[in-house]
């Protein structure tokens, strides 16, 4: 965008921009499509024969046809960390044969290193913006290098002084780090090995992988009659076919230093990362490079331990190895190629290795992680806040969970076709996600319980019909556990096995027999939930889950407060506090941020929890365990840092922010639970301890709190006193609740 705005403004030529995005949250494709020419330009769709053409990602080039659209004789540059001397073995055949083909000028360049080397991390914007400028004369390039120099100290101002030299010194080295290649002529007739995806679902051969490859528009509408599915449902668990390898580092584990503590596979983002159990005998079928230790811990004496990492689909954002608290760490991020090596382990670990349901116990962080996560490789930010808990609820619950969406981060990364990340099991069973609006997902999870209920209480009624037969002791024990979240699976099994046993006497009993058998699938008690962020809790739609919520229904409800609209582009929000900078609020908040924690409590009969993963992964792990089981609505208010919070730590950091913003007294704990009233017990628990850091300290520590310090400093000195106070009396009002 900076790129056309240059062009625009420093010359009389015509300028049009068009961008193409996937709905990945980061990692994902985005097309910018630029024209600029001395004539109008009236041209309502996309470049489809460039002068210039440019891949940024190294990992797209066996995923698109990336010359397709260039121009015979144009340019084309790739962003890559290999020398020209790799470029034989690295490029696919499809690439090498379409710039053979178009003539083109071939340029390579490290834009990742240039970045990291000035201390970029992966940022590599204005390495490639000049060398965009460099390549096209469009300008003289003098003229261009100052105008981006102008445009990043516009743009990164908010972020310090540093942040800006490092990224006018990124300009001057793109203009040096362009290497020319010369295309081979033999590249004209290169060819790859035959790629067999024989052991694909046709599904994904036929759909999935066109429109990962951004040819979903040759996907012939007919397709949702072959695959039976008009309503437009796709299946789960799509993700794990994408394989993006859009890391720039990974995790390596070092078996030596691990103490089997699981807490990287916690706060993993994308269920990247995961603790293998193994027995003997499936040991003898490892890959060579399948290294195990003896597992740790009571009760898992017969099983060797693995910490695996998938390399393709992690985002490289380190969260685990920054919480890792071993000694000396069990992890290193290391370069994505690295540690390509370990796809074949992954793959045998979660294809040929079966979940450890002994192992499995959802009272520890430990072994709630040996459970499989249905919620995985979602196309959410790498590190981000938001996904834990939702990883973490799938594996507690998601067998048998109904998941109301609304509309925002959590819908873009949930469920956007063709990448679905909420999974099934090896027995077919997973979390049945929706997308809902902004204003109504509280009702429509609603929605979802009334309906699935309503069968439930069918099937009780029909199942008393055929007290007195031979599956009446099936029958009575399913009766008394099917609302039992320990029990339910055991019982509804049972009287699947005794009802197909059955013969009907007459044909009361053969309806009812058949009824039951024909709606299996609801026998098991149904974990209902509304997911959404603070836009549509605290917000847009929070007339409906106050609605939810008074209903005494056993629903549950997880907000994801990121104090913003952060699929939307950092709006503010009732969820925002004092002093804050987003959009509608430039110049700092000036209110309160509403407790809709407290406002829940108020009805005495909803159990509300406020917790925050990097602070306390055990009450978090209570929390949803005590919602999920109390018969009533529950509201747990999950705290996610967020890259619109402009954290300076760095979204990998992102658990070490949560445990700041408590320790600072930004964000409290607590868990209010009205099953203790009928024990004459104080229902409401203070779970956090008193501050012991400087909040104001902790607000300077993220942009969106800073860049007020830059702009307004004398606003900005009342309103982190307004913020801080606001804290002390949130902080003053629990501990009144907590003394009784």
């Amino acid at each position: 965008k900076n790129s056309i705005k240059i062009i625009g403004q420093t010359t009389d030529m015509y300028t049009q921009a068009y961008f193409a995005y996937d709905a990945k949250k980061s990692g994902g494709v985005t097309q910018s499509h630029l024209r600029f020419g001395k004539d109008p330009i009236r041209s309502p769709y996309y470049v489809s024969r460039a002068d210039f053409v440019a891949c940024h990602a190294p990992s797209y080039v066996d995923k698109y046809d990336l010359a397709k659209d260039l121009k015979d004789g144009g340019i084309f540059l790739l962003n890559c960390p290999w020398k020209a001397e790799e470029l034989e073995e690295k490029l696919p055949a499809e690439l090498k044969r379409g710039l053979a083909a178009k003539n083109a000028r071939f340029y390579i360049i490290d834009a990742l290193g240039i970045a990291s080397g000035l201390g970029l991390g992966g940022r590599t914007n204005s390495v490639l913006q000049s060398a965009f400028f460099k390549l096209v004369d469009v300008i003289p390039l003098d003229i261009a290098l100052e105008e981006m120099k102008k445009a990043v100290r516009k743009t990164y101002s908010k972020k310090g002084k540093k942040v800006v030299e490092m990224n006018v010194a990124a300009i001057d080295a793109g203009i040096d780090g362009l290497i020319e290649v010369k295309v081979p002529v033999s590249w004209k007739n290169a060819k790859d090995a035959p790629v067999d995806l024989s052991h694909l679902p046709e599904f994904v051969r036929e759909v999935v992988i066109p429109m990962n490859r951004q040819e979903g528009d040759d996907v012939p509408v007919s397709m949702y009659g072959r695959f039976n599915i008009p309503d437009g449902t796709f299946p789960s668990g799509m993700t794990k076919y994408e394989k993006r390898g859009v890391a720039v580092s990974v995790p390596r584990w070092n078996i030596d230093n691990c103490i089997h503590c699981n807490q990287c596979a916690l706060v993993c983002p994308h269920a990247a990362i995961r603790p293998i159990l193994i027995d003997a005998e499936e040991k003898k079928n490892a890959p060579a490079g399948f290294e195990t230790k003896k597992a740790l811990g009571k009760g898992l004496e017969n099983y060797a331990f693995r910490i695996q990492v998938s390399p393709y689909d992690c985002t490289g954002c380190g969260s685990c190895a920054e919480v890792c608290p071993a000694k000396n760490k069990a992890l290193e991020m290391r370069p994505l190629e690295e540690e390509l090596r370990q796809h074949e382990n992954w793959t045998f670990a979660v294809d040929d290795v079966r979940i450890k349901a002994d192992a499995v116990k959802d009272t520890s962080v430990k072994h709630s992680q040996f459970a499989q996560p249905l919620f995985e490789f979602s196309g959410a930010c790498a590190g981000c806040g938001e996904t834990p808990y939702i990883k973490l609820a799938t594996q507690l619950f998601g067998d048998r969970m109904y998941i109301a969406n609304a509309s925002g981060c959590s819908s873009a990364y949930g469920g956007s076709p063709p990448s679905i990340p909420y999974a099934i099991n090896k027995e077919g069973e997973g979390p049945a996600w929706a997308m809902s609006l902004f204003e109504d997902n509280a009702e429509y999870a609603y929605g979802m319980l009334l309906g699935s209920e309503k069968v439930r209480s069918t099937i009780a009624d029909k199942a008393g019909a055929l007290m007195g037969t031979s599956a009446e002791e099936a029958i009575k024990a399913y009766l008394e556990g099917r609302n039992d979240s320990v029990h339910t699976r055991a019982v509804s099994s049972a009287l699947i096995t005794a009802l197909e046993a059955f013969e009907p006497a007459n044909n009361i009993q053969k309806e009812a027999r058949n009824f039951i058998l024909t709606h299996r699938d609801y026998l098991r008690k149904k974990s209902y939930w509304a997911f959404g962020g603070d836009g549509w809790a605290y917000d847009i739609g929070y007339g409906g889950l106050d609605h939810v919520l008074a209903s005494g229904q056993n629903i549950n409800v997880l907000v994801l407060d990121t104090e913003v609209y952060s699929n939307t582009g950092g709006q503010s929000s009732k969820a925002t506090a004092a002093g804050a900078v987003a959009k509608f609020a430039a110049d700092g908040k000036k209110t309160k941020k509403k407790d809709l924690g407290m406002m829940a409590m108020s009805y005495g009969y909803v159990y509300v929890a406020q917790v925050a993963m990097g602070y306390d992964q055990n009450q978090v792990l209570a929390a949803m365990r005590e919602a999920e089981a109390y018969d009533g609505p529950s509201l747990i208010i999950a705290y996610c840092p967020c890259i619109e919070h402009g954290p300076k730590c760095g979204m990998g950091k992102s658990q070490q922010e949560m445990k700041d913003a408590v320790e600072s007294g930004y964000w409290h704990l607590y868990r209010y639970n009205p099953e203790l009233k009928k024990e004459g017990k104080n229902p409401f628990l203070l779970d956090s301890k008193q501050p012991t850091k400087e909040l104001v300290s902790f607000l300077r520590g993220e942009n969106r709190y800073a860049s007020l310090e830059r702009t307004f400093p004398e606003q900005a000195e009342s309103l982190f006193e307004k913020a801080r106070t606001d804290a002390e009396e949130r902080l003053a009002s629990y501990q009144r609740l907590a003394k009784g």
